[in-house]
């Protein structure tokens, strides 16, 4: 089945011809080279673009390892691109991080600065940067190592990257195209979630399989490879408890402390913030960040942790904590990044007064959502059964102070509907169909 992802082929659309490297970032197996190598190239071929003048290289293919070699590789599109007719050229490029660094022949590095060496390497950002002098051609490349793409795009590309990152598929991607009512694709949703793999799968059973197999024969072999990790153990026992705390405050000492009382190799907070770096660098996890409503500051630690598939993450628990109070919030907090905002979790500090004894203390919120001059403020509370429930999740919005929108969504179809203090009441339903009721537009 051709599953669309219009949002994110149209931002590929807007942006031919600008001068830029496009870069798609994103967990492996999400859809990266399905929205590149077919929905794109179909779209271009539509519009009369010759199959010729697309040049495309999968680096994940074994009968193209050769090219992982950045001064091959090189080589091979220029002797591609040369002869072409007059007229926009298009370079695909599949999963570049695996090109490695390549010293050229003839380089001595003994003689050769301790500090300058580094230069003295090849490596895919010099590939690009140097098609990118190539007239009319347009470059496009996938990639699923975010600190050797997102974090370098800047520096490396000299602000002529840009990056486009593809989430695995949102709620209403996936009812477009699973024929359920809404109530059934919601369940499914919580437990299997949305890459694309399972999301096609035709039963539970496959679904499961796909899930678990990717995390053994993709997600960790990949990781363990890349940084020639020892400790398989404490990466998996960092996953899981990342993946069982979604939704909780925590960080690396807390993590350490757990890992140390399974009766572990002791390890260090360095050590455990390295490898949930690794993590997040596979975007696996995500992390959100702390800010204070009041005080307009960030705060380094305690942070949130979300899965970057709900699905991935139960089927590493091995489906045991399948709790909708917790994977909702998961389901919120995948729903805004993917449609391109900047979430925070956030905290207002209140001051109360109780016979004669002034107390502080921090009211959460759950999410922080900014989309440029845009603000709102996101609760998620399963359920809300009575008026004390409902004054204790909308406590921490009502103590913001502030004129922003504030949302409260429970589970379920009830629509947006605003109480007495003007916080706007929505079931989970709505709240992922319908993008406009997030800033009320």
């Amino acid at each position: 089945m051709n599953i669309p992802r219009d949002m994110y082929l149209n931002r590929l659309l807007s942006s031919r011809h600008d001068g830029f490297v496009k870069i798609v970032t994103g967990i492996r197996r999400c859809g990266k080279s399905h929205l590149l190598f077919r929905l794109f190239r179909e779209r271009l071929i539509e519009e009369g673009v010759k199959p010729a003048d697309i040049v495309m290289v999968a680096l994940d293919d074994d009968d193209m390892s050769d090219l992982r070699n950045p001064i091959l590789l090189g080589d091979w599109l220029r002797r591609r691109l040369r002869g072409r007719r007059h007229g926009w050229k298009y370079v695909f490029i599949d999963e570049i991080q695996m090109i490695r660094k390549t010293l050229p022949d003839g380089v001595d590095l003994s003689k050769i600065a301790p500090d300058d060496r580094e230069s003295a390497y090849i490596t895919f950002y010099d590939v690009l940067n140097g098609l990118l002098k190539i007239p009319e051609t347009d470059i496009y490349v996938t990639g699923s190592n975010s600190k050797m793409l997102s974090s370098d795009i800047a520096t490396n590309f000299r602000d002529r990257g840009e990056e486009i990152r593809l989430h695995p598929l949102t709620f209403s991607e996936c009812l477009a195209v699973s024929r359920l009512e809404k109530a059934e694709a919601w369940e499914q949703y919580l437990v299997y979630g949305g890459m694309p793999g399972a999301v096609l799968a035709e039963n539970p059973e496959r679904k499961r399989d796909y899930l678990s197999q990717l995390f053994k024969k993709v997600y960790f072999k990949d990781i363990v490879e890349r940084h020639a990790l020892r400790h398989d153990q404490l990466l998996e026992t960092v996953t899981d408890t990342l993946f069982s705390a979604v939704g909780s405050l925590t960080n690396p000492t807390r993590i350490a402390n757990t890992a140390n009382s399974s009766g572990m190799t002791p390890v260090s907070q360095p050590t455990v913030k390295k490898y949930i770096d690794i993590l997040e660098d596979a975007f696996l996890v995500n992390r959100a960040d702390r800010y204070d409503v009041k005080g307009r500051r960030y705060l380094e630690y305690p942070s949130k942790y979300y899965a970057e598939d709900v699905g991935l993450r139960n089927a590493r628990l091995n489906f045991r904590q399948v709790e909708e109070t917790h994977l909702m919030e998961n389901v919120i907090y995948n729903e805004l990044t993917a449609r391109g905002h900047s979430v925070d979790v956030g905290f207002v500090e209140e001051t109360t007064s109780a016979n004669g004894k002034r107390t502080k203390r921090q009211l959460e919120i759950d999410f922080i959502v900014n989309d440029g001059p845009r603000r709102a403020y996101v609760q998620s509370a399963f359920a809300i059964p009575d008026e004390e429930k409902r004054r204790q999740e909308t406590a921490p919005l009502r103590a913001s102070g502030d004129f922003f929108r504030k949302l409260v969504v429970t589970s379920g179809f009830r629509p947006p509907l605003a109480d007495g203090d003007g916080i706007v009441h929505v079931g989970i339903i709505p709240f992922l169909l319908d993008p406009s009721i997030l800033f009320g537009g």
